[in-house]
């Protein structure tokens, strides 16, 4: 019997877990297979825990688990995919600003063979101007630099076959960019699009600067074209600066005209010593997150685990094709 779980990394969203939930149950209970819930507790800070518990004990449907600390989404995220035992997993955030009514969607694309189907944003409610416009300069940048095609405006919200999820249980590098590893893996994959909701309660979690880091992770795990662009732009700077000295030397020759002087040197030196400091910038990232992968520390710790005591009931039985 197919059997799918949703799982939900979560992070201090207590005002919203208990409207979700509701939305979800809904959802749950009119598919035509057997599903559960998986809850991931990343370290938060309010009652988020606590209403997961209560969550627990009136839906025998939904586990629990929680993390010994905040690890950040991505490893939660991962934590979540690895205690999957189901034939397919969905993730979904709980703001609600992605739908759990598009699952039956995401669902339907699976039993027609898909691996892996990603739930693509057609627009960005309740975003201002600066947002919308940085994540689709993000998702075009990634598309450009990345070795392996990420799609653009899609974010986590998509579901993974079991054969996806097996494989993406054997990336286990410290530095994850869920996005592009879900692209990685390769397989079958659609897309499905949505209008992405304002978020319904609570604070996002995501500020410009870990945005920014985000995407930093995001183009150094998938590309090295910013070490490829240090070089070149290296290059440029000597062949420019070769040129403008030997242009230099033929005027004093052949006109004795002076050499240019102090404002002209300070130019090109804050101009060739701002290059280096910016390849160097460029080789400390990638030299950074090797070092934390040879490191070799554990993703992430569990602090208490609740698999659920029971799934919803399957109205009529649908077999997914492989």
């Amino acid at each position: 019997m197919p059997r799918l779980t949703v799982v939900v990394p979560a992070y201090n969203e207590s005002a919203v877990l208990a409207a979700f939930h509701a939305r979800l149950a809904g959802v749950l209970g009119q598919l035509t297979l057997t599903s559960d819930v998986l809850y991931v507790d990343d370290g938060s800070r309010d009652d988020t825990w606590a209403i997961m518990q209560s969550l627990a004990a009136t839906d025998p449907r939904v586990g629990t688990l929680k993390l010994s600390r905040n690890f950040g989404k991505e490893a939660a995220l991962t934590a979540g995919l690895d205690h999957v035992d189901a034939d397919a997993a969905v993730v979904i955030d709980a703001d609600l600003q992605d739908p759990p009514e598009l699952i039956p969607q995401l669902v339907e694309q699976w039993q027609a063979g898909y691996d892996v189907v990603y739930a693509t944003r057609s627009a960005r409610a309740g975003e201002t101007g600066l947002k919308r416009f940085t994540a689709a300069a993000f998702y075009r940048t990634m598309e450009s630099l990345s070795e392996v095609p990420v799609p653009r405006d899609t974010g986590d919200f998509r579901l993974l076959s079991r054969r996806a999820l097996n494989a993406l249980s054997q990336l286990r590098e410290r530095q994850r960019f869920m996005k592009g590893l879900f692209a990685w893996i390769g397989y079958r994959q659609t897309a499905v699009t949505y209008l992405r909701d304002p978020r319904v309660a609570g604070q996002t979690k995501w500020n410009y600067w870990r945005l920014t880091q985000l995407a930093i992770e995001g183009i150094t795990s998938f590309s090295s074209a910013p070490l490829k662009l240090a070089t070149w732009t290296g290059l440029a700077a000597s062949v420019v600066a070769f040129l403008f000295g030997l242009k230099v030397m033929l005027k004093a020759l052949l006109h004795g005209d002076p050499v240019p002087g102090y404002p002209s040197l300070m130019v090109v030196i804050l101009f060739l010593g701002g290059i280096q400091l910016l390849a160097l910038g460029v080789i400390g990232e990638y030299l950074g997150r090797n070092y934390n992968e040879t490191k070799q520390r554990p993703l992430y710790f569990i602090e208490e685990e609740h698999p659920p005591t029971a799934r919803t009931p399957v109205h009529t039985e649908a077999t997914p094709q492989r």
